[in-house]
């Protein structure tokens, strides 16, 4: 087997830099790690062919500095960059510094890192392709004038109350607020453009239709250089708090998806997907996310044109090495034909974060001195168990970064085998002293709306306060 690239520096940390780095080793690539002041000892220095410091402890100076990481690249010689996820993996920028760089950026071209990182953008993407938006605003509302905020009322009172206005450079949940009634919708703008602000320099906000207790599906689609478009399933993540993903699954298990009628809505849901990418252009990895209201209308949301956290669950279910792909296709090498790739079984993955789900799922960071994983087996990387962690016994959960410790991933010939399994991986871990919300995950899988799939997005918050 070819190696597309000798050297490949991974611009991220944590468990998906392990994640990306132990691809690079089986296909004999070198691997070159970037860290912070902060993550000196981290397990992801240690395993890559190399380490770089890039920064302080804060994020902006260190894993979102693309000046600094633009030099770890000249002063290694990588030859390609994977972005991973989160930080600058969408940022056209940092993209576009790679390739003037010299080195090849492992994901989607920039001009499509444009299209889909707009909100809006990627709305009139979705309505150019004949793919259904959710109902809302076409432009940006402009909160800056009384006149605006009029337009924005008379927005809103179309759509119908509860409406969401949402920022639109966000992701992750932030930027977002449910607006109940026409009273408080001036002041959800303008809190949501302040954070778009803040978080993402885009003060931009717009407005949807707010649908109650919906279904979260997405498509992994993955498309080459020739023009080839594939979808490699659907995932459910309904299961959610803060609008952030913490259990997925595929396939999905909701009933609007059981039958000839179910398996054509999941058939329609594909099509839709490859309509909006292709149409962009897209070439790698991305995933297409669509909302579903309780009668199964599937509505379009975004695109993450980039690897999602939870792609291992696509992984344990085709068998395939996303990852790979993702490195074959930056390489223009010929690409296998994806549309014969089949599912078998069924995949759960449960994201394990320092956190108190009984205090709003605040993050709780502190010292993980303890750390078994699976009864004792350590971190398991078979065909029906994968555990992928960013930090070890020892370890520290720091504040600078996201708190998730690691994903628990099982696979199952039936959708109650891979709940058995995965929760018998949980029932095995144990973390200490940090806190974890562990025991919520296993209340999860043993809640009877997560076991007959007909749970939705309402579902986690709602355990937290029983």
């Amino acid at each position: 087997m070819t190696r597309p690239f000798e050297k490949v520096l991974v611009a991220n940390r944590g468990e998906i830099a392990r994640r990306v780095i132990r691809t690079c080793k089986r296909l004999g690539i070198r691997s070159v790690a970037v860290y912070s002041e902060a993550d000196s000892e981290a397990p992801h220095v240690g395993d890559a062919d190399e380490a770089v410091l890039i920064g302080p402890p804060p994020a902006k100076d260190s894993y979102l500095s693309i000046g600094a990481l633009v030099a770890a690249i000249r002063s290694t010689g990588a030859q390609a960059v994977h972005p991973g996820y989160g930080f600058l993996s969408e940022k056209s920028s940092f993209a576009r510094a790679v390739a003037e760089q010299g080195a090849v950026f492992v994901g989607p071209p920039p001009e499509v890192l444009d299209a889909f990182g707009d909100k809006m953008k990627a709305r009139h993407m979705a309505l150019g392709a004949g793919v259904r938006p959710v109902p809302g605003s076409d432009a940006p509302v402009a909160i800056d004038t009384a006149e605006g905020i009029d337009e924005a009322r008379r927005v809103a009172r179309e759509v119908g109350f509860p409406v969401m206005v949402k920022a639109v450079g966000g992701g992750g949940g932030i930027g977002m607020q449910i607006v109940p009634g026409e009273d408080a919708l001036e002041r959800a703008l303008k809190s949501c453009s302040d954070r778009g602000e803040s978080a993402f320099a885009d003060a931009r906000v717009y407005i949807e239709r707010y649908l109650a207790a919906p279904r979260h599906v997405e498509v992994q689609v993955f498309c080459d250089e020739k023009g080839g478009a594939y979808c490699l399933g659907e995932r459910e993540c309904s299961v959610q708090r803060r609008h952030q993903k913490i259990v997925e699954e595929s396939p999905s298990p909701a009933r609007f998806f059981e039958g000839e009628e179910g398996e054509a809505r999941r058939r329609a849901l594909f099509d839709a997907a490859l309509r909006v990418v292709t149409r962009a252009g897209y070439v790698g990895a991305g995933t297409c996310e669509f909302i579903a209201d309780a009668r199964g209308d599937l509505f379009f949301l975004e695109v993450n044109a980039r690897l999602q956290v939870e792609h291992v669950v696509t992984e344990m279910v085709t068998g395939l090495d996303v990852v790979e792909l993702q490195l074959r296709v930056a390489a223009v090498e010929a690409m296998p034909d994806l549309s014969l790739t089949e599912r078998q079984g069924h995949a759960i993955e449960a994201r394990v974060y320092a956190e108190d789900p009984g205090k709003g799922f605040i993050p709780k960071p502190g010292a993980v001195e303890t750390l078994v994983w699976a009864g004792g087996v350590g971190e398991a990387q078979t065909r029906d168990l994968r555990i992928e962690s960013g930090v070890r016994a020892g370890s520290k959960v720091t504040p600078y970064y996201d708190p998730m410790i690691a994903k628990v991933v099982a696979r199952g010939d039936t959708r109650a085998a891979a709940i058995l399994a995965l929760d018998r991986a949980l029932e095995g871990t144990v973390v200490a002293p940090c806190m974890t919300n562990l025991a919520f995950l296993r209340k999860i899988l043993a809640d009877c709306a997560f076991r007959d799939g007909s749970y939705d997005t309402t579902l986690a918050e709602a355990l937290a306060k029983r």
